[in-house]
C-alpha cells in the first residue's frame, strides 16, 4: 500500500460528514429541546460571571504592575495611580540581574519540550490501550486511573530522590521528564483514540500491507491532531505553572523557570511588589499567545471524545 493511499484514507476519514458535523445553532433546535427565555438569561448571566471571574484578576494584575509599594496600599485597587511602569521594569531587571527574560525562555523551552514529548507518549500509549488487546491491559488502565488520583506534590520528594541518585538534579531533564509523563494525557489519548480512530480503517490499512508504525504515523496522528493539541496545551500549562518540582530540583539561577525566579524575588525582604506584578504579567503573555494561536484546534479537540461512533 502506497503512502499516498494511506494519507488519502486518513484525510477522507477525518473529513467525513460525521466528523465535519457542527452543532446546530440554538434557533435551529426543535422547540422541545430549545432553551427557553429564562434558561437563556441564566446562561448569559453565568457566562458573564465566569468571564469576569477570569478576566478581573488579569486586569488587576495589569493595574498593579504600574504602581509602587505605596500606591498599592493608598490608591484604589482597580484603577491606575502614578505611572511607574518603566520604573518597575528597571527594578525587575535590576533585581533579577538581567535574568528575567532568560527565565521566561527557560519556561518556554521546558514547557514546549515537555508538551511535545508528553503528547507523543500520551497519544501512543492511549492508542495502544484503546485499539490493541494485550496481557495486563486492565492493570495498565487501573494504574493510569490511579495516577489521576495522586496529587503531584506527593510525588515530588520521591522524584527528587530518584533523580538525585541518577545525577540529574539541577538539569533541564529534572523538569522535562517528570512533566512529560502525564497519566491525564494518556487517559485523554485513550478516550480520543476510542472515538476518533475507526477500527475499520485500521483493518483496511493492515490488509493493504501497512505496518503498525506506518499506520500510526500516517493515519492515526492525522485523526488525533485536534486531540494532540488539547493534550499539548494541558501539559504545556501544567509545566509552565509547576513550582514545587523546580524548587526541589533546580539550584542554579540560570536554569530557573520564571515561576521560581519570581518566587525568589517575592521572598526577598521588602520586595518591590509592583515589579513582581509586572514580572507576573509579562510571564503570562506567552500563554495568552499560545491559547489564541491554538484555540481553534483546542475547541475541536475538547469535543473530539465527547460522542462515540
Amino acid at each position: 500500500m502506497t503512502t499516498s493511499s494511506l494519507e488519502t484514507r486518513a484525510v477522507v476519514a477525518a473529513s467525513s460528514p460525521q466528523r465535519r458535523r457542527r452543532p446546530q445553532a440554538v434557533d435551529a433546535l426543535p422547540s422541545s429541546i430549545a432553551p427557553g427565555p429564562v434558561a437563556r438569561t441564566f446562561g448569559i448571566i453565568a457566562l458573564v460571571v465566569a468571564t469576569l471571574y477570569f478576566l478581573v484578576p488579569v486586569y488587576w494584575l495589569a493595574v498593579a504592575s504600574t504602581k509602587s509599594n505605596a500606591d498599592l496600599t493608598s490608591s484604589f485597587g482597580f484603577w491606575f495611580a502614578k505611572w511607574n511602569l518603566a520604573t518597575n521594569y528597571d527594578k525587575l531587571m535590576a533585581w533579577t540581574q538581567g535574568l528575567y527574560w532568560h527565565w521566561v525562555g527557560n519556561s518556554i523551552v521546558y514547557s514546549t519540550a515537555a508538551g511535545v514529548i508528553g503528547t507523543l507518549i500520551a497519544v501512543m500509549a492511549g492508542y495502544a490501550i484503546a485499539k490493541f488487546s494485550f496481557p495486563g491491559k486492565r492493570i495498565a488502565v487501573g494504574v493510569i486511573m490511579a495516577g489521576l488520583l495522586l496529587p503531584v506534590a506527593i510525588l515530588t520528594v520521591p522524584l527528587y530522590i530518584e533523580f538525585h541518585a541518577l545525577g540529574l538534579t539541577n538539569t533541564v531533564w529534572a523538569i522535562i521528564i517528570p512533566a512529560a509523563v502525564s497519566p491525564f494525557g494518556v487517559f485523554l489519548g485513550m478516550v480520543y483514540a476510542e472515538s476518533s480512530v475507526p477500527t475499520e480503517l485500521l483493518e483496511a490499512a493492515r490488509i493493504d500491507g501497512a505496518g503498525e508504525i506506518r499506520i500510526f504515523f500516517t493515519i492515526v496522528l492525522r485523526l488525533l491532531a485536534p486531540a494532540m493539541v488539547t493534550i499539548f496545551l494541558f501539559v504545556f500549562v501544567a509545566t509552565w505553572n509547576n513550582f514545587l518540582l523546580p524548587l526541589m530540583m533546580i539550584s542554579s539561577p540560570e536554569l530557573k523557570p520564571v515561576t521560581l525566579g519570581l518566587y525568589g524575588m517575592m521572598s526577598y525582604f521588602a520586595p518591590d511588589k509592583g515589579a513582581v506584578m509586572l514580572g507576573a504579567l509579562l510571564g503570562v503573555i506567552p500563554l495568552v499567545i499560545l491559547f489564541f494561536t491554538l484555540q481553534r484546534y483546542w475547541r475541536s479537540g475538547l469535543a473530539a471524545g465527547a460522542v462515540k461512533g
